[in-house]
């Protein structure tokens, strides 16, 4: 009898778990096609809900039928196939890696496509939509399986994020620069990287729809065995479950739809991190949710709603004529970007400072030894600097230049060189600084500038007033720069701070907002005027082109009196990167210390990002390499960051402007690709 009582219970609670599975798919299916009649209404013709019905019944006048089957639906179905696939994808392979922030862009999947694709535009061969997915598949695998061998599988979260974050800055980095070097070959290339939904015609989804249903069978084919992963690796193997080729398998299907999505519609950001994640809670309310082959579906849907939702919203708040220019995966990286915070504060941190360099004291001889060394290589760079670019100048033109006896030419090209070369020496030396005491403060060695969000808010701030203010002034832009680097700093380091400034939270919580800014700044570029998005893209790509030595005041002020803090503070600087403890036994003002290093860091960033535009790696590279060269206190660790830190830049300057003359790279571009493969090596070090 107990036992029919208790068969009978659980078929009871099968069946409604399984009805609630229902109710779920249903609903999520009813808002689909909700959002999805929205989106079909909105768009730049005057053709609302009447001229769509009948043009889908095939009363409308011939211009609303146009409107309606060569541009809306087409959209439309690219929203929906877009969202299945990333959506999709992203669980998948956040189930296969046991990580809950493994999705297309944290693994870098766009960033190897995009660079793909442009390698292929480089070559000039013109290929069909569905050898470019291919191309696409291919270097999204690539990026993947550097990531995930990077972080390992069902550890390292917030490590997958950081290897994934530096690939794809690497790759993004070379991607524009073949943009700068080719810009005809890879024409179009730059506004699909944006990421749009916008079709013309149904070709490019007639073509992508058969490869997404393929990926999304090929799934639902591995469903019992990702289910089966989730019980750990033993078990698997146990049910008699293949591990390492579900995972590789599963993978490799996630790849394709992330890159038939890709190829559909450019980098869509986000949604492979968010669909999931709005399934994971529901799958504890409803129990047949757990299984895979209910989930992965359930995410495709959530992922569709996402980017129709965000379809519709930027049409229902930006004017239609503006909303076509800005691209829906603007609005989808925000929405992302917020889920990152929110998990960052979420996650537990077990991370710790790594220990090779705490016992490493080196001699005052090599100290001594590498200031020198360091510092001769860096006069010879900024000799070769000023002599070298598309006109080359000897020493005695530059003698002449200083004594007011030059030629013309020589006047000319010298009174534009030299600013240039001016600024990124002090732009180098103020990112390392800032990155020096910011890792100071925060004890953590993966802190800096950049990562954290406080570049790209300095970004921001810069970009707001050149697109609003007609010809700003050097100490206008530094005052906006600085203004959005404070919010994003009070908003990283005021979070990070509850919980005693983890490593990982502070790093997760700067990749979230480092996410928002560069959404926000594509945004604001796109809705401004032409004009004023050529001053911004040219001023953000962290090149010292058109610099005049007023636009380094600002840097160079700061500087200095960063480096009498520096030097002044040094042994409290040791106190503070200590521990919580030794400061507050030696009656040092703890709180106090770190606010005033803190905006010393803030103030240095913002000024260097006005001087020589948003640069990647610097304040995470010089403070690290110099640690690794002379040991780990002050003294000895801020000059050797700083020349470091100048000599870095310089070096990425002289390169942009001399490798490929008359052409040029920014500096930013440079030091990305220099700093990402250390940012890397970095993660490798310090892998447990």
């Amino acid at each position: 009898m107990a036992v029919i009582e208790k068969t009978a219970v659980g078929r009871d609670r099968s069946v409604a778990a399984t009805t609630g599975a229902v109710a779920v798919t249903a609903t999520l299916v009813l808002l689909v096609m909700v959002l999805a009649a929205v989106d079909i209404t909105q768009g730049t013709a005057d053709v609302g809900a009447s001229e769509v019905w009948d043009a889908l019944t095939g009363n409308a006048a011939a211009g609303d039928s146009s409107v309606v089957i060569a541009s809306r639906l087409p959209r439309m179905v690219a929203a929906v196939l877009v969202g299945v696939a990333l959506g999709t994808a992203g669980a998948a392979l956040q189930a296969v890696s046991r990580n809950v922030l493994a999705s297309p862009d944290t693994l870098a999947v766009n960033a190897g496509s995009y660079l793909a694709l442009g390698i292929i535009a480089v070559t000039g061969v013109s290929l069909p939509l569905l050898a470019s997915s291919g191309a696409a598949f291919v270097g999204g695998l690539a990026a993947a399986a550097v990531v995930l061998g990077l972080s390992g599988l069902g550890k390292g979260t917030v490590r997958l994020v950081l290897a994934g974050t530096a690939l794809a800055l690497g790759l993004s980095a070379v991607t524009e620069a073949l943009l700068l070097l080719f810009p005809q070959e890879t024409e179009g290339l730059y506004s699909w990287n944006q990421g749009s939904v916008g079709q013309n015609g149904f070709d490019a989804v007639v073509q992508m729809a058969p490869v997404v249903v393929v990926g999304l069978a090929g799934l639902m084919l591995l469903a019992r065995r990702i289910d089966a992963l989730a019980l750990g690796d033993d078990a698997a193997r146990g049910l008699g479950v293949p591990v390492r080729g579900t995972r590789v398998t599963t993978v490799v299907v996630a790849t394709l739809l992330s890159a038939a999505a890709v190829t559909l519609a450019g980098p869509i950001g986000f949604v492979g991190l968010c669909a999931p994640a709005l399934v994971r809670p529901l799958t504890r309310r409803f129990r047949g949710l757990v299984r895979s082959r209910v989930s992965l579906p359930v995410a495709g849907l959530v992922g569709a709603a996402l980017v129709l939702g965000s379809d519709v919203l930027l049409r229902a708040v930006v004017p239609a004529d503006t909303a076509v220019e800005v691209p829906t995966g603007v609005v989808t990286t925000v929405v992302g970007a917020v889920f990152l915070v929110v998990m960052a504060l979420r996650l537990r941190d077990t991370a710790s400072a790594e220990a090779p360099d705490r016992l490493r004291i080196p001699s005052r001889t090599a100290f001594l030894v590498t200031v020198v060394a360091l510092a001769v290589a860096l006069v010879g760079v900024l000799v070769a600097a000023v002599l070298l670019g598309d006109a080359k100048l000897l020493l005695g033109d530059v003698m002449n230049w200083a004594q007011g006896r030059a030629g013309r030419v020589v006047t000319f090209v010298l009174d534009t060189r030299v600013p240039r070369v001016s600024a990124a020496l002090l732009a180098g030396g103020a990112l390392a600084l800032s990155g020096t005491l910011v890792q100071a403060v925060t004890r953590n060695p993966l802190a800096e500038p950049g990562v954290l969000g406080v570049s790209g808010g300095a970004g921001l701030g810069a970009v707001l007033l050149v697109t609003t203010v007609q010809s700003p002034g050097s100490w206008e832009i530094a005052g906006a720069a600085f203004g959005g680097a404070a919010v994003t700093a009070a908003f990283v380091f005021g979070l990070a701070a509850r919980g005693g400034f983890q490593q990982n939270r502070v790093v997760l919580l700067g990749v979230g907002v480092s996410a928002a800014a560069a959404a926000l700044i594509s945004l604001v570029i796109v809705l401004s005027d032409p004009f004023d998005t050529t001053k911004a893209l040219t001023w953000l790509s962290g090149s010292t082109y058109g610099r005049n030595m007023p636009d380094v005041v600002p840097v160079a002020v700061v500087l200095v009196l960063g480096i009498l803090l520096a030097v002044t503070r040094r042994r409290e600087l040791d106190l503070v990167a200590l521990d919580e403890d030794t400061p507050r036994l030696l009656g040092m003002g703890l709180p106090r210390a770190r606010l005033g290093f803190l905006v010393v860091a803030v103030l240095l960033a913002a000024t260097a990002v006005a001087a020589a535009g948003t640069i990647a790696f610097v304040g995470l590279v010089a403070p690290h390499a110099a640690r690794a060269l002379v040991g780990r206190r002050h003294v000895r660790v801020v000059p050797v960051a700083l020349l470091l830190g100048a000599l870095l830049v310089c070096l990425a300057d002289l390169a942009g402007r001399t490798v490929i003359a008359p052409a040029q790279l920014g500096a930013g571009l440079m030091t990305a690709v220099i700093g990402a493969p250390y940012f890397i090596y970095l993660l490798v070090r310090t892998r447990r």
